[in-house]
Parts: structure tokens; sequence; C-alpha cells
């Protein structure tokens, strides 16, 4: 149960449209341990109250039949599913269990939204791409951000080497509350980025690149060296964990 939920059945407590007893009841699912075993899978039902939202489902390294399993589990309680790094042979078994699910195959994502939409996060997250090689990382990104309820808007493909791309999106930079940058080979935008907004700019490497880029590793290395202030960087290609950590910024 997501807190927000728990706040608003707190108020109804308040107001008398909730008896005291069902109330405690519901809240009875908060008690630790609250983890669910399927044997190949320990579920944890409490961290969405803990968090904000539930557990996310890290698809790489199971089996379509093993996320269908997580699924089921985290969508019975109404508070929204989302799963990453998706197979395309995962999508059909997906949709037959959940006609609703939103897949996004290049950012090899699948939503499915809550019963009662998450809290609205304020302003606007800004995703930006150097280049439209970058797109399956940036397209991750954006789901995770409005799947965790935030306004998501889009610069693509405009890296360092036409840096008037950027420069002419002047009133899209002004209005973020948080920047996102993904960018491989030499990973220079956020620098550029960071050298512009007065708000937070996180910094996504990606594995796109030729042979010294290293898989990514050239582009991590030039972004943990940023010279602009406050660039914070995540790992390697994990939009995911860009946008988890913007959302917290604008939910805070």
């Amino acid at each position: 149960m997501r807190r927000e939920r728990v706040l608003a059945l707190l108020r109804q407590v308040a107001s008398g449209e909730v008896d005291a007893q069902a109330a405690l009841g519901a809240l009875g699912a908060l008690s630790l341990p609250n983890t669910e075993s399927l044997g190949f899978a320990t579920v944890d039902h409490h961290r969405a109250f803990r968090q904000g939202y539930p557990e996310v489902i890290f698809a790489a390294g199971k089996t379509s039949a093993q996320v269908v399993a997580i699924a089921e589990r985290i969508a019975e309680r109404g508070e929204g599913v989302l799963v990453t790094r998706l197979d395309p042979e995962m999508h059909a078994p997906l949709l037959d269990r959940f006609p609703a699910m939103e897949l996004n195959a290049l950012g090899r994502t699948a939503f499915l939204a809550p019963d009662v939409p998450a809290p609205l996060g304020r302003g606007t997250i800004l995703v930006i791409t150097a280049g439209t090689s970058d797109l399956p990382v940036a397209e991750e990104a954006s789901v995770t951000a409005r799947a965790l309820g935030n306004t998501v808007e889009r610069l693509t493909d405009v890296g360092v080497a036409g840096l008037h791309r950027l420069l002419s999106q002047s009133r899209v930079l002004e209005d973020a509350a948080v920047v996102i940058v993904v960018a491989g080979m030499d990973g220079a935008l956020p620098s550029v980025v960071g050298g512009l907004v007065p708000v937070p700019v996180i910094a996504v490497p990606t594995s796109v690149g030729y042979g010294a880029s290293f898989g990514g590793v050239a582009a991590l290395l030039s972004m943990l060296n940023s010279c602009a202030s406050g660039v914070t960087v995540v790992n390697i290609d994990n939009g995911f964990g860009a946008a988890f950590a913007a959302s917290r910024i604008t939910h805070a």
C-alpha cells in the first residue's frame, strides 16, 4: 500500500467515512515482514509504503513465466507494475495476462497503470539525448519517470556535435525541474547542460560508441570528471536509476 493511500485512509477514519476497525485490518498488511515467496523470487510488498512505489521487475535473466508471475502478485494490489529490460518474446505473455499493459519496445519496458494515479511530482523532468542511438536508455528513463508520477518532456539528438540544436531550446531547459542527460561517445553533453541550468542534472553514460569508448566507460569517466558543478552520474545505460533519482527530487 502506497503512503498516499494510507494517508487517504487515515483521513477517512478521521472524517468518520471508514470504521476504525476496518482501517486497522487494511493497515495490518503493512506489518513487517511483508514478503511473498514464489520459490524463484521473494516479492517485497512493503516497498510501496517505504519508498512510494512497488517493487520494479528487472526482466533480464528471468523467464517470461517468472516475470508474469511476479507481475501478477504486484498487480493484484492495484498499485501498478513496471518492468524494465524486457525481451521481445516476453511481450505476448504479458499482454495475454495484462491487456492494458503499455509496452515500449525501444525502451524495453512494460507499464501497467495503478488503480489510483501516483502523486504528481513538482515540475517537469526533461530527458535529453545526445544522439538517436541513445534513445533506448532515454526511453527507459522516460517511462520510469512517468510511472513514478512525473510530467516528462524530451529533447532528442541535441549532442555537442551540433550544439546549436540544444541552445535553440532554451525555454524547455529553463522550465525543467530536473534534467536527465543521456549520452555516449565522449559523454560531453551533461557538462554543457550543467553549465546552462540551475536545477539538478543527472548524467547517464551509454554504451554507444566505437572501440575506444570501452562500452561506455569513456563516457562514464568524462561525466565523473565534469567541470560543471552539481552534475550527478549514474551507471552505464541506467536510465531507470536516473529516473528514480529524479523522481525523488520532484517528490521531496
